[in-house]
Parts: structure tokens; sequence; C-alpha cells
């Protein structure tokens, strides 16, 4: 049976993007990260330094272990200035790190998974969320990770999310498509 981890990324708890993410995985047994949780200095870039990175005594290279334990990655995240939450980018950012620690074999194992995104804003989200999806699709795709779906779901206030059917309608479907996934060849 596959597993499933949730990266969330709001920095409200019980927000929108929360319970989009919580329709999209009704009944569906998972592990939540809330990155507002946990502490993630942003990158330091040292890509072209000789010594390269070093160590940095926070929680990502936890997060990352979490990650490599599970099948199907959740990527939710409130769409904030038209892009992903800044938790969420301080998190991704630090992958150019994890790509480079001999400890981790990042592309190995990130192809194995495969990502879903769910996003929530207030401004003509599903028009204007489209860069946020092509953010993702890039560093999907840089580090082999297979993206298999994302819903956008329009809300500002708390709760506003329940009023969008259209949303809710494609968390229906997926929700039936990642129960599928973990029970395939399970």
């Amino acid at each position: 049976m596959k597993n499933v981890l949730v990266l969330e990324g709001s920095s409200r708890s019980g927000g929108n993007t929360e319970r989009l993410t919580n329709e999209v995985l009704r009944d569906v047994e998972r592990t939540t990260i809330y990155l507002r949780e946990k502490t993630i200095l942003p990158i330091v870039d040292k890509r072209h330094d000789e010594e390269g990175f070093s160590i940095v005594n926070d929680d990502h290279d936890a997060i990352m272990e979490e990650v490599f334990k599970h099948d199907i990655l959740i990527f939710s995240t409130p769409i904030y200035w038209y892009s992903m939450s800044g938790l969420m980018k301080t998190f991704i950012d630090r992958w150019s790190q994890t790509l480079r620690d001999p400890r981790f074999q990042m592309k190995a194992e990130m192809k194995k998974k495969e990502a879903f995104v769910v996003a929530c804003g207030g401004d003509n989200p599903r028009m204007k969320g489209l860069p946020l999806i092509q953010q993702f699709q890039y560093a999907f795709d840089f580090i082999g990770l297979p993206f298999s779906d994302y819903v956008i779901g329009q809300g500002s206030k708390p709760g506003e999310i329940m009023n969008d059917p259209y949303a809710l309608h494609v968390a229906k479907a997926l929700n039936e498509m990642i129960k599928r996934k973990i029970h395939l060849n399970g």
C-alpha cells in the first residue's frame, strides 16, 4: 500500500488550502507536516564554493527524510502574491542543498514518487495561479518527481473554499484517483 505525505505550506491553521487538501484526502490516511511549525532556514547558496554546502541545524533534513519515506506527496500552499507561500518556497529552495548532499540520493528517490499540488487564492486563482503550477512543474521536472495533477480553489476568507463547487468537484476526483493509486500494486 502506498503512503501519503502532505507538505502544508500555509501560515494559517485551518485555512482554505488546508480545508481543500482535506477534501482531496477525505478518508485517506496520511502524514501531514505543517511547515509553519518547523524551522527551515533560508538557503545560503554555496553551489559554486569549493567547500560546498555545510549541514544546517534546522528541520529541513528531517522533513526530507519523511519525504523519502512516502510515495505520494501533496504540496499544499495558499497562493500568496501569485506564487507559493514563503514557507513552501524556502523549503523548496533548500532542495539545491539536498541535491548535493551525499547523505541523500534525492533524484533517485524522487523519481519513485508522485506529486499533487493543492492551492487556494482569492484573486481569480484558476487563471492567476497557473504560473504557480508551472513553477512546481519546473521544480518537479528538475528533480525527476512525476507531477500527477493539481487543484486550484477560490477562497480568501477562512471557509470560502466550501463555496467553490468547481474546486470541490476536482478535489473529489483527485480523492478517487489517489485512493486508487494507494491500493494499486500496494
